[in-house]
């Protein structure tokens, strides 16, 4: 599958923005989107925008899969919990842990925090910090059904990765 990002790296691009920029991803290929929260609003409690923007993206969309990044490196875990809640509410098919430009990626303790948030047909995605086969199997203990990892060929071949990115 093609997947085009949206909103990198901290989500403050407009929300007319990130319909557009989904719109002509869709219409390029992509055949999933990879939206980042908007963080900025997110922390000033402005959830309605939170809500709004994904809903507009997931429309633009037009069906195809809506991943959104929480980047939970910013979030304490009752905002990690909030912001699930948005992803759900605003039609999300996914909630992804991090963009990997934060200063940590995945973490056991928040895949659980984030499948417990969600109902069970919204799917978890861990990205980054996953450098092992040891760690995609917590992860995948911990409720993921998806991880991201830039050095996948040499975490199957046995091989354990610093970053996990």
């Amino acid at each position: 599958a093609v997947c085009s990002v949206i909103g990198f790296p901290l989500g403050a691009t407009t929300t007319a923005q990130k319909a557009f920029e989904t719109r002509t991803a869709i219409a390029d290929g992509a055949d999933e989107i990879d939206m980042v929260m908007n963080i900025g609003a997110f922390k000033d409690g402005d959830y309605d925008t939170v809500r709004s923007d994904i809903a507009a993206v997931v429309e633009a969309a037009g069906g195809h899969t809506v991943k959104v990044i929480l980047e939970n490196h910013y979030l304490q875990p009752q905002e990690i919990v909030e912001a699930c809640h948005l992803a759900e509410q605003g039609g999300a098919d996914f909630v992804k842990t991090s963009t990997g430009f934060a200063g940590s990626g995945a973490k056991v303790e928040d895949v659980a925090l984030m499948r417990a948030s969600v109902s069970p047909h919204i799917k978890v995605k861990a990205a980054g910090g996953v450098g092992s086969l040891e760690d995609a199997r917590k992860m995948a203990e911990a409720g993921a059904d998806r991880f991201g990892a830039s050095r996948t060929e040499q975490i199957l071949a046995g091989q354990t990765t610093a970053s996990g990115y």
